[in-house]
């Protein structure tokens, strides 16, 4: 797979030692908490995570699981609000939103990927896609265009009328991909991604993500036990003791 182009800015996913943004920082995240209970015992899972994120960087948190990953990618994504800590998008505290605001906020801003793609199976590809338009607002006819277009980037172009429930599983994530795109958000978070693919159709999405991430300037995170996909991204870290460290 040829991943060559012109090389990005390095993503800069700090430790807690240092305070200051950069200035032309996407997402900043500081001093990010988060424990969870588990039987009556109390687990810290990110202890002071400090983040910037800058347009169109890619990096891969990796790791054994459990250790806060797919937590931290929530929090990114504000699916989840720390206990304690700020998440900054472009000089905005976020977590200041309300529900409604977040929500708001999060369908324009982020696009999200998960092993297991919560598309509707009764509904056609398009219309899948088609969704997070229908959301913020699109009529059926506006949603359509960015659809129909992201879909045929993908490579579904003869599938966009299939229900997804007939679909395979490498092409049903392509849909997933396609949803998460179709607003063309800064952000894309990935998490295990190809988790559930084959190795054919997990190196397809992982030359898809590599593609657009250049073709659309957009910053992307992904949680991956894949170290082949981790290999592609600029940087790749992980967490030990609550707190983010690079892997070398």
């Amino acid at each position: 797979m040829d991943n060559s182009g012109p090389p990005k800015k390095m993503i800069q996913f700090d430790s807690k030692d240092r305070k200051n943004a950069s200035s032309d920082s996407l997402i900043t995240g500081r001093d990010l908490t988060k424990r969870f209970q588990n039987g009556g015992v109390s687990i810290d899972v990110l202890q002071g995570v400090h983040a910037d994120l800058h347009i169109g960087e890619t990096v891969a948190i990796v790791g054994p699981s459990g250790i806060g990953k797919s937590t931290l990618l929530h929090i990114l994504g504000t699916l989840d609000r720390p206990d304690s800590g700020t998440l900054m998008f472009q000089g905005e505290n976020v977590f200041l939103y309300d529900d409604i605001k977040l929500a708001e906020f999060r369908n324009r801003t982020v696009g999200f990927v998960f092993q297991f793609h919560h598309l509707l199976p009764e509904f056609s590809a398009l219309e899948n896609a088609m969704m997070p338009a229908l959301i913020n607002g699109f009529s059926k006819p506006e949603a359509n265009k960015p659809a129909e277009e992201i879909l045929v980037r993908v490579g579904l172009q003869d599938r966009l009328h299939h229900r997804v429930g007939k679909l395979s599983g490498g092409e049903q994530q392509r849909v997933a991909l396609a949803r998460a795109l179709v607003l063309k958000p800064p952000i894309l978070l990935a998490d295990e991604p190809t988790g559930n693919l084959d190795k054919m159709n997990s190196d397809r999405i992982h030359q898809l993500l590599m593609e657009l991430n250049q073709e659309l300037l957009m910053t992307l995170v992904v949680v991956t036990h894949n170290m082949e996909l981790a290999s592609y991204m600029s940087r790749c870290v992980t967490i030990v003791e609550g707190r983010l460290q690079d892997v070398n």
